[in-house]
C-alpha cells in the first residue's frame, strides 16, 4: 500500500455516509478544486442505571455488528457531585449509533443516557479542533480515505484566512406567492443573469451548466425552501430535464420537515428546509438572523459554534451555545447528558423575591435631552458568567466574587466568544468607517454578539443541557450590582444619571459635550466594577418617550435620539416592529431624520416646522389614496390553530381566508393582509388577489400614521391630542411647546 499523500484544503462541508462514516468535502488551497474524501468515525455514548439493568444490556449488545467495544468507566456528569460509573458503547459509525440508540432507549426508556443525540459536527470538532471553513492539513490513503487531519488555524482568529467561496444568489423576479414568476435572476461574481421560465424548459438547462460551470459553493436563494426549490425538482422531473442541484451526485435534496416551537414568550413557525449534499443553500427568507447579519455573520456562527452552514444559518443562536457548550464539555471530558432531569430547588416567597428580580432598570426622565452620553458595559451578562465563573456544576459567586477558581463548563465556552467579539470591536476602530474590511467585521461582530445575547437566557432554560435557574439569577443579580456601582461613580463624578437598562446608562453634566469629557468616569466605573464599559456615543438630543395608556408612566426601553455623528438610534418605536406596513415605517423615519438635521436647540423650531410639513404631506397622500397598497401590507400573526380563537383578529380573519383558499395555515406562521372598505374589512395578501386603492380602508391606516407620528412629535411640543384633532379635522396651530433639558 502507497503511503498516504498530503492534502491542504478548507473544510465547507460535513455529512453522514452510511457506509463508510463520513463524507467530507474541502476547497482546496492548492489548486481551488472542489474535493471529498471519506472517514470513518468510531463514536461512543454512555448508558448509567442499576447494576442488574446494565448487566442484561451489556449481554444483549455483546458480539453485536456494529459495535466495536463495551466497557464500564467513570465519568463527570455536571450536576453530580461525584463521578457517575457508566457503560461505554463504542460504536463503528455515527449512523449505526443512532439506530442502536434508539433500539435501546425503546427497550430500556428509564435509563440515563449521555452523549446519545450529538450532531456529529459537534462531535468532530470535539475530536479534531476542525469546523467550517477550516483551514486543514490532511492525510489521504489511495481509497480516499482520511487517515489524519488536523486544522491550521482556530475559530478563534480575528482575521481568518478564508476560501476562495463560490457564491450564486438565485431567485424569482416577484413574490410567488403574489404573482406567477416569469424569470429567474442569477448574481455572482462573475456575472449576472436572467432565466426566462420557459414551457420547453431551456433556463433548466441553463441553469444545469451554469451548476456544472461555476459550481458554486453557496446558493443563496429568496424564497428557496418554500418555492424555488419545490418548483425547480417538480419542474425538472416533469420535463424529464436533469438538474443537479448537489454536488454530491449520489445524493438527492434533503427535507427537513417544518416545526412549530415556543421561544421567549412567542410562538415560532419555521417552514420546511432543503438542505443539499456537498454544497450549501442558505435561504434569505429562512434564514434567522439574515437581517442582522448576512452571509459573513452567518459564516462567522458556522465556525464559532461548529454547525454546518446550513444549520447556522437556520437555527437561533441559542442552538448555537448550545453547541458550543457541548463542545467545551466534551473536550473536559465531561458527559453530555441526552434529556436534563435536574429541578430547580425548592424556595420560599422570601427567597423568590430577593433572587427573583431580573435586570436593573431605572425608569428614564421623560422629555427631550441634550448632550446626553450613553455608555454601555460590552456584553455585560457574559462579562459577569466569566467574572463570577457561573456555571451548574460549580459554587454560586457571592455577587461578583467567583466562589470556584477553575472555570465551569458555561464560562469556559463564553470566555474566547467574548474575546473575539471585543478584538474585532476593537478592529473595527482601527479601520476608516469606508474601509471595505469595515462591513464584514461588523456583521460578524453581531453573529457573536447574538450568541453571548442568548447565553444568559439558556442558564434558565428548564430544557438546556447546562441550564440552571439558580445561576441564572445569580447573572440578574451580579448585573443589578455593577450597575448600581456604575450609578454610584457617575454621581460621585457630578454627573446626573437619566436612564439604566440592565446594561447602560445615559448621564449628563453641564459643559460636558465631547468623548474626553466622559474618559474619566469611564475608567472609574471599569475599575470599580471589574467589567469593560464604553462610550457608545453621545446625543445631541434624545428623548425618553412615556407609556402610551399614562403619560405619566415613563417606558424604560422607548426612546430616540441622535448621536453627534449624525447616526440615528430609535427603540420600542413602529419602525421598529415587523408588524408595520412599510410605508408607515418609512414615514416615521424620514420624521426623525428630519427632526435629526437640527444641531443646536436654536434649530429645532425650523427642523420641527419641516418635520410637521412632511407628516401632512404624507397624511394627503394616504387620504387621497395615492400609496401603493403593497406598501401598506401588515405583517400579521397567528400563534395558535384557527379554532382556539375566541376574539378574531384582523391576522386570524386573513388567515381564515388563506385556509378556505386550501393554504395550510400553522401556529407561527406570518400573515400579511391589507384593510379594505366594506366586507371583507381585510384581504389576505398572499391570495394573490390584485387590489386597488381605492379599495384600501384609509382610515384604519391614517390611524397607525396618528399613532406612529405621535410617538415622535410630543417631545416637540405636538401632543398626541393635538395632532389626532388636527389630522382628523384640521385647526392646529402649531407651536414649539415642549421642555428642552439641556
Amino acid at each position: 500500500m502507497s503511503d498516504p499523500r498530503g492534502f491542504k484544503g478548507w473544510l465547507l462541508d460535513l455529512y453522514l455516509n452510511q457506509e463508510e462514516g463520513l463524507s467530507l468535502w474541502f476547497i482546496s488551497a492548492e489548486d481551488d478544486s472542489r474535493v471529498c474524501f471519506k472517514q470513518h468515525f468510531p463514536v461512543t455514548f454512555y448508558v448509567s442505571g442499576p447494576h442488574e439493568i446494565l448487566r442484561a444490556l451489556w449481554k444483549m449488545l455483546s458480539g453485536r455488528p456494529g459495535v466495536l467495544s463495551l466497557s464500564r468507566q467513570q465519568k463527570q456528569d455536571v450536576f453530580e457531585a461525584e463521578p457517575v460509573d457508566v457503560m461505554a458503547i463504542e460504536m463503528a459509525s455515527p449512523a449505526e449509533q443512532v439506530r442502536l440508540f434508539r433500539e435501546i432507549e425503546e427497550i430500556y426508556p428509564d435509563l440515563v443516557y449521555y452523549g446519545a443525540d450529538l450532531a456529529i459536527s459537534t462531535r468532530y470538532m470535539a475530536r479534531y479542533g476542525v469546523f467550517p471553513l477550516a483551514l486543514c492539513e490532511l492525510e489521504v490513503n489511495e481509497n480516499g480515505q482520511i487517515e489524519n487531519i488536523r486544522a491550521v488555524n482556530s475559530r478563534w482568529d480575528v482575521l481568518p484566512e478564508l476560501p476562495p467561496l463560490r457564491v450564486l444568489e438565485i431567485g424569482p423576479n416577484c413574490d410567488p406567492f403574489r404573482e406567477k414568476a416569469t424569470t429567474l435572476l442569477l448574481r455572482c461574481d462573475r456575472f449576472e443573469q436572467s432565466l426566462p421560465i420557459d414551457p420547453q424548459g431551456d433556463y433548466l438547462r441553463t441553469l444545469d451548466e451554469i451548476l456544472e460551470d461555476y459550481n458554486p459553493d453557496i446558493l443563496v436563494s429568496s424564497w428557496g425552501d418554500a418555492w424555488l426549490i419545490p418548483f425547480l425538482l417538480r419542474q425538472a422531473e416533469e420535463k424529464s430535464i436533469p438538474l443537479q442541484l448537489n454536488r454530491d451526485t449520489d445524493r438527492t435534496v434533503r427535507w427537513q420537515k417544518e416545526t412549530t416551537y415556543f421561544s421567549y414568550g412567542h410562538i415560532i413557525y419555521r417552514p420546511e428546509e432543503a438542505h443539499l449534499f456537498g454544497r450549501c443553500h442558505i435561504d434569505r427568507k429562512s434564514a434567522m438572523m439574515w437581517s442582522d447579519y448576512s452571509l459573513a455573520g452567518t459564516l462567522e456562527m458556522a465556525r464559532v459554534t461548529t454547525l454546518p452552514i446550513e444549520k447556522a444559518a437556520r437555527v437561533s443562536p441559542g442552538q448555537g451555545i448550545s453547541a458550543m457548550q457541548v463542545i467545551t464539555a466534551l473536550e473536559q471530558d465531561v458527559l453530555v447528558p441526552y434529556q436534563k432531569r435536574q429541578f430547580e430547588e425548592f424556595k420560599s416567597g422570601l427567597e423568590l423575591i430577593q433572587s427573583d428580580r431580573g435586570g436593573m432598570v431605572y425608569q428614564p426622565l421623560t422629555g427631550l435631552h441634550t448632550d446626553v452620553a450613553q455608555i454601555d458595559f460590552i456584553s455585560m451578562y457574559p462579562a459577569i458568567i466569566i467574572l463570577g465563573n457561573i456555571s451548574p456544576e460549580v459554587p454560586l459567586p457571592d455577587g461578583l466574587t467567583p466562589a470556584h477558581e477553575n472555570l465551569g463548563v458555561v464560562p469556559l465556552t463564553l470566555k474566547p466568544l467574548y474575546e473575539k467579539r471585543v478584538a474585532i470591536k476593537l478592529k473595527i476602530r482601527s479601520y476608516p468607517e469606508n474601509h471595505p474590511l469595515v462591513k464584514n467585521l461588523k456583521e460578524r461582530a453581531a453573529a457573536l454578539k447574538w450568541l453571548l445575547v442568548v447565553c444568559f437566557g439558556f442558564l434558565g432554560y428548564k430544557n438546556a443541557r447546562y441550564g440552571r435557574i439558580e445561576a441564572h439569577e445569580a447573572v440578574t443579580k451580579g448585573g443589578r450590582e455593577v450597575l448600581l456601582r456604575a450609578k454610584e461613580v457617575a454621581e460621585e463624578e457630578g454627573f446626573e444619571v437619566l436612564h439604566m437598562y440592565v446594561d447602560a446608562l445615559w448621564v449628563k453634566k453641564k459643559g460636558c459635550s465631547k468623548p474626553e469629557h466622559f474618559s474619566q468616569l469611564i475608567q472609574k466605573i471599569n475599575h470599580r466594577t471589574g467589567l469593560t464599559i464604553n462610550l457608545d456615543g453621545i446625543y445631541r438630543w434624545v428623548a425618553f418617550l412615556p407609556s402610551r395608556v399614562d403619560p405619566r408612566v415613563p417606558v424604560a426601553n422607548r426612546y430616540f435620539g441622535v448621536f453627534q455623528s449624525g447616526e440615528i438610534k430609535v427603540r420600542g418605536l413602529e419602525a421598529r416592529r415587523r408588524d408595520t406596513p412599510l410605508w408607515i415605517a418609512a414615514v416615521q423615519k424620514e420624521m426623525i431624520r428630519l427632526l435629526s438635521l437640527a444641531r443646536s436647540k436654536d434649530e429645532l423650531q425650523g427642523c420641527i416646522q419641516n418635520t410637521f410639513a412632511y407628516y401632512q404631506e404624507a397624511l394627503e397622500l394616504l387620504k387621497s389614496g395615492q400609496v401603493q397598497p403593497e406598501q401598506l401590507v401588515i405583517n400579521g400573526k397567528v400563534s395558535y390553530a384557527l379554532e382556539a380563537y375566541k376574539a378574531s383578529t384582523a391576522s386570524v380573519r386573513a388567515a381564515y381566508q388563506l385556509q378556505n383558499a386550501g393554504m395550510t395555515v400553522k401556529p407561527g406562521m406570518r400573515v400579511r393582509f391589507v384593510y379594505t372598505r366594506g366586507e371583507p374589512d381585510v384581504l389576505a395578501w398572499d391570495l394573490g388577489k390584485k387590489i386597488a386603492s381605492t379599495a384600501i380602508n384609509s382610515s384604519k391606516y391614517v390611524e397607525l400614521l396618528i399613532k406612529a407620528a405621535s410617538a415622535v412629535l410630543p417631545p416637540f411640543g405636538i401632543s398626541e391630542d393635538l395632532l389626532r384633532e388636527w389630522s382628523l379635522s384640521g385647526g392646529i396651530q402649531l407651536h414649539l411647546a415642549g421642555q428642552v433639558h439641556s
